[in-house]
């Protein structure tokens, strides 16, 4: 049987096959290793891993985390984009380590996962039961719902700005439809090119509008007055929860990797993504100011050009590839996308109401009873990182994660 098509039908090997398998593949000669076909569908590395995390994140809120800075203030927007990077590149940590435990309790029962890729609840279910199973299953399904749904709202948002003779409503149909091909793609493990032309253009898209809103300036009698209430600052605060909501396919990324036990050096990478975000959130609203409180999408205030068009399109067509996943999910996400036509508030719903807990609250507290018996701690297949030693101080960060984004998450809703 060749390389590649063991890689479709076992997506990865177990734990203790994971080198002999590097080195097998390494051995069937360059037809397979620089073949075309190998090179952009067969992606198990720790750089693919690393390209479809970055991808999932950095574009979610990139358009209009400028309008959070309004809400918010400069000052504290960059803090929590920064802090909030820290806190979802340790939740990711969190996730990997609970895989690894999961998926080594079952291969010592000789459980088998080579035609089969875990999922985050059958992980939670695993460890912690079916009640657990059932909240993660529910959360991450809504999550990924309402997710795809801001993709193509966007992207029917993005294609409008630069081409009005159709309604946004109408674009909405046709991406519906363009993303209805992205069932053909069987898991993360073939994501490959896709990751890596959405984190380009993606990148692209950033920097145009860091460097056209520094280039244009501030507009005349710019103000700069946020944040005036609360309540705005905490629905600001929530829409940059959205910022590392990439969380729900973790343990899918994960199980296509060839070595799975490696990810954790990429949760440790997640804050690297706010070198797009934070820079083109700052300049937009130092250009433009309390207007962006009018205008979640930045790209509304910016003068039309060709780079313009192209950071639209850039945007347009990496959330085409991600947006929508099998078939029988398109009809209602579709719907749903038609219904409402904005997505700059709809970001800050879906961050309060389920990124807090698919991202921060569910993985904290499930590590926490994880690991709760002196048992489970000494036999962990995990160990602490070697920045924090101690289960006392990790399960100290994990509580204060769990109030601290219950608490904001609260304050936001009200909003």
């Amino acid at each position: 049987m060749s390389g590649e098509k063991q890689a479709e039908e076992a997506i990865t090997p177990s734990f203790n096959d994971t080198t002999e398998h590097e080195e097998k593949d390494e051995e069937e000669g360059d037809h397979s290793i620089f073949s075309v076909k190998s090179f952009l569908w067969h992606g198990g590395s720790v750089y693919d891993a690393w390209f479809s995390c970055a991808s999932n994140q950095v574009a979610q809120v990139l358009l209009t985390l400028p309008y959070s800075f309004s809400q918010m203030g400069m000052l504290s927007g960059i803090i929590l984009q920064i802090f909030y990077g820290v806190l979802g590149s340790w939740t990711a940590y969190l996730i990997s380590v609970l895989y690894i435990e999961y998926r080594s309790r079952k291969e010592k029962e000789n459980v088998s996962f080579k035609n089969h890729v875990i999922q985050w609840f059958e992980v939670l279910d695993g460890l912690l039961g079916p009640y657990w199973k059932a909240i993660g299953l529910a959360f991450n399904c809504t999550f990924l719902l309402f997710g795809s749904v801001i993709q193509l709202i966007a992207c029917a948002s993005n294609i409008y700005y630069i081409n009005d003779k159709l309604d946004k409503r109408t674009w909405t149909y046709i991406f519906g439809a363009c993303c209805a091909t992205t069932v053909f793609i069987p898991s993360f493990h073939n994501y490959r090119i896709w990751s890596f032309l959405g984190l380009g253009m993606t990148t692209y898209t950033a920097w145009y509008l860091t460097i056209a809103a520094l280039v244009h300036g501030q507009v005349e009698g710019v103000t700069h007055q946020g944040p005036t209430k609360l309540v705005l600052y905490f629905t600001g605060a929530t829409n940059i929860l959205y910022t590392f909501g990439g969380h729900a396919v973790t343990v899918e990324i994960m199980h296509a990797m060839w070595k799975p036990q490696k990810f954790k050096y990429i949760s440790v990478g997640h804050p690297l993504c706010v070198h797009l975000n934070l820079p083109s959130a700052a300049a937009v609203y130092w250009a433009f100011g309390d207007q962006l409180l009018d205008h979640s999408n930045a790209f509304s205030l910016l003068p039309q050009s060709g780079w313009h068009d192209a950071a639209w399109g850039c945007m347009t067509r990496r959330a085409l590839f991600e947006a929508v996943s099998r078939l029988p999910v398109v009809i209602p996400i579709w719907f749903l996308a038609i219904i409402f036509p904005f997505f700059g508030p709809i970001n800050s719903a879906v961050g309060s109401l389920l990124v807090s807990f698919t991202v921060y609250i569910i993985p904290a507290m499930a590590h926490m009873l994880t690991y709760k018996s002196a048992s489970a701690r000494k036999n962990a297949a995990e160990k602490p990182p070697f920045f924090l030693r101690s289960w006392t101080a990790i399960y100290a960060v994990n509580a204060a994660i769990v109030i601290w984004v219950s608490w904001s998450d609260r304050v936001g809703r009200l909003g």
